[in-house]
């Protein structure tokens, strides 16, 4: 029942697909050959063209369903379906010319024309997917089409699933009902506002009395048998089932299988980036950081006077923090709190709501100005503009005696931002969850993903969550 609007939904983009390749061909056709857009010394046959347009609207959903894009998929990132539309069209243009060019019998194609095309049908079909997925998202809630999710484990880990499963209703879910993972106190009847209905022992009766169609496993420390026995109640019910990634699984991730003369070992990777790729990820940085810098240098001039004309103190904040190879350096930050701010209190994270902010620094942190100076750490080569963000001392021995691994994240340069950042893990949340994103990044590195962290880092500091 719940799949027939999933497939409605691949049809509706396999027509858009197709309307668009259509389209950026009469736009690039209409702007050549019949604007002052550009010059041309004279006019093609339009149906030359029209054998181009059908072979891309061949060809474009052909390489699209090769490539896993008519899968339905709650959560999109728009950087990523940018960069999966401009593979899979470069790939169809360039078959879609390659046959063309047999079947034309030595008709010569315009250049421009077809660069026209290609950029036409990239943007086109993009953001065609984009208003498609957002369509659905939007038919999904007012028709109550949500999954609807059982969480076992009623911690802080299913309090966090909980909570991102309610920040983003239209990825399609609804948080029905939670069960402890262990006996124990039994005093506790909601986690998040959502019912706790029994122990691992009840999970088949819940997900009967619920009506439950995905379940989610969000107690890493289940045994072996429990979780076999979970996985076992869920496929006799044909309930799709979901593992938040214990330690162990986070550690995994940087280790290979090999063998050594016939024995089977596991080694751990060397995650750090090496050779041309650190020289390119340094080419960046001092790019971006002297090109922000001049750039924002006005905006910075503004904030500075703001913070001295609005509080006592010094302009700069100067902290210790831990960066490459756990070298501690100066971090650079508009003051945004009082000048005493941590007289009483000692280290502390900032917390929402902070009395020790000025007003002038409520409002800089909210949109991360105060972090602008840190350019010049990255300029300095003490930080790079991307990478996982450097923590005090004091904290980093703290979460090094409790989190696993946690000490590899500075075997790469600290960042302004990162992947745990754009991805909402800022501010006062779990260490374990944010050293996890930290890890991935520096395990899965590629100048594309820099680009995209940049530029996703661009729209959340406007949504500004837990900025504080």
């Amino acid at each position: 029942m719940r799949s027939r609007p999933y497939v409605g939904f691949a049809i509706a983009t396999l027509a858009s697909d197709v309307a668009m390749a259509n389209l950026s061909v009469f736009l690039a056709y209409y702007l050549r050959f019949h604007t002052g857009l550009a010059s041309s010394a004279g006019s093609q046959s339009w149906g030359e063209y029209v054998t181009l347009g059908v072979l891309e609207s061949l060809l474009f959903p052909t390489v699209f369903a090769m490539r896993g894009l008519y899968g339905f998929r709650r959560s999109i990132s728009r950087l990523d379906e940018l960069q999966k539309v401009f593979t899979t069209v470069s790939i169809g243009m360039v078959l879609a010319m390659a046959i063309s060019a047999f079947l034309s019998r030595g008709f010569e194609y315009s250049r421009g024309l077809l660069t026209l095309s290609w950029a036409l049908a990239i943007l086109l079909i993009w953001l065609a997917r984009l208003a498609l997925h957002y369509a659905e998202m939007w038919i999904i809630e007012r028709r109550g089409l949500n999954e609807r999710v059982l969480v076992v484990g009623a911690g802080d880990m299913g309090r966090s699933i909980i909570q991102r499963v309610r920040a983003s209703p239209r990825l399609g879910y609804y948080a029905a009902a939670a069960i402890r993972a262990h006996e124990g106190d039994e005093s506790e009847t909601q986690v998040e506002g959502v019912p706790i209905v029994g122990g691992l022992g009840a999970l088949g009766e819940a997900i009967d009395r619920h009506d439950v169609t995905e379940v989610v496993i969000a107690e890493p420390s289940l045994t072996q048998r429990e979780l076999l026995d979970a996985v076992a109640e869920c496929e006799r019910r044909r309930i799709n089932i979901k593992v938040f990634p214990s330690v162990f699984q986070m550690i995994s991730s940087a280790v290979d299988i090999g063998d050594l003369n016939g024995l089977p070992m596991v080694s751990v990777r060397d995650a750090a980036l090496r050779g041309w790729r650190l020289t390119v990820k340094r080419g960046v940085d001092l790019l971006v950081s002297s090109l922000l810098l001049v750039v924002l240098s006005p905006i910075m001039l503004l904030i500075a006077l703001a913070v001295k004309l609005s509080s006592p103190g010094p302009v700069f904040f100067v902290q210790d923090r831990v960066g490459l190879d756990g070298q501690p350096f100066q971090v650079l930050k508009f003051r945004s709190m009082r000048a005493d701010a941590e007289a009483a209190s000692g280290p502390v994270w900032a917390k929402e709501g902070d009395p020790r902010r000025t007003a002038v620094g409520s409002f800089i942190r909210r949109l991360s100005l105060d972090e602008l100076p840190q350019f010049i750490n990255v300029l300095l080569g003490e930080m790079s503009v991307v990478g996982p963000r450097p923590e005090r001392p004091y904290f980093v021995q703290e979460f090094s005696r409790r989190v696993p691994r946690y000490l590899d994240r500075h075997r790469e340069k600290a960042g302004l931002t990162g992947w745990a950042q754009v991805n909402g893990l800022r501010g006062d949340v779990s260490i374990e969850e944010r050293t996890a994103y930290d890890l991935w990044y520096v395990e899965n590195w590629t100048l594309w993903l820099d680009f995209k962290i940049m530029l996703r880092t661009i729209f959340s500091i406007f949504r500004g969550r837990n900025a504080y």
